[in-house]
């Protein structure tokens, strides 16, 4: 409950005997521009923080980790639809349980997908399907979407962020977040647009400040080729890409083919190996 606490605007320095140099250090405590306490602020503050702490704690993901998000937000949004928070959480439940029919309906016929893992966005339905697709194909059967916190913004923004387990174990290395820009249709909430930037399983440390000052450098030295490159940046990496194909690759896949050969056979030789000591192991403590 918001506690406002109100001061009077004059205060009568005659009657209490209150001296000019006392009423100056007094007047811009009690001045008419601060007669409202932010008691209220802080009030909601803390109890915003509290609602933060218990959707963070609470390890389930289920309705109500979002309740105390969208439950102001009430029937704005209209009887049939879901607030933009559902929605997301909607969105990894059903990538979760395999539901491709439920997560079509989802999309946006003109949605577009950045995930700063490829080159290249999706963009428009079937581009998006196909990777969440993909996606799922690749998640197999016990790999699920463990998402931790979302948070809801305004004009229909969503951010969540969240790791990858196999069987409620986190896999090293798979955190993220996500960020959504949703659109509302007639009277249902659908998904526009994604951001998606995933933890790295590299970590360079103080090499990126390093490499940060070079860079910078060399775009102070060359602001031409810097502007080119900067309206253009998958140019570079396209260019890249057809010369590894042309020099790199006729010689690298040999070398790839024959290392990935051994160590198949070395894999199926141990495998081997270990299904003979286990039959000798039973046989003799039978």
């Amino acid at each position: 409950m918001d506690v406002i606490v109100k001061f009077p605007t004059r205060v009568s320095s005659h009657g209490l005997g209150i001296n000019s140099d006392i009423k100056r250090r007094l007047t811009p405590r009690f001045s008419p521009n601060k007669r409202t306490c932010n008691l209220h602020k802080k009030m909601e503050i803390e109890q915003r923080s509290i609602c933060f702490k218990k959707n963070v704690q609470n390890k389930t993901w289920d309705s109500n980790r979002i309740s105390a998000i969208s439950s102001k937000k009430g029937s704005k949004y209209g009887q049939n639809s879901l607030p933009p928070a559902e929605i997301v959480d909607h969105f990894y439940t059903c990538i979760n349980e395999k539901e491709l029919q439920q997560l079509d309906a989802c999309i946006s016929q003109d949605a577009s997908f950045y995930d700063y893992s490829f080159i290249k966005p999706f963009q428009g339905k079937k581009e998006v399907m196909h990777f969440l697709q993909q996606l799922i194909a690749g998640m197999g059967q016990n790999v699920k979407f463990r998402v931790r916190t979302i948070c809801e913004g305004d004009d229909l923004t969503v951010a969540a962020s969240w790791h990858l387990e196999w069987k409620k174990e986190q896999i090293p290395f798979t955190r993220g977040c996500s960020f959504f820009q949703l659109a509302k249709v007639e009277e249902n909430m659908i998904i526009r647009g994604a951001e998606i930037l995933i933890e790295s399983p590299i970590k360079p440390g103080s090499i990126v400040l390093t490499l940060l000052k070079t860079v910078t450098s060399l775009f102070d030295d060359f602001p031409n080729a810097a502007e080119w490159f900067l309206r253009r940046p998958h140019a570079i990496l396209i260019w890249m890409l057809k010369i590894y194909k042309i020099f790199v690759e006729p010689f690298l896949s040999p070398l790839l083919d024959g290392y990935i050969k051994l160590w198949s056979f070395m894999i199926r030789l141990l495998s081997y190996a270990f299904s003979v000591a286990m039959f000798i192991s039973k046989t003799i403590f039978k």
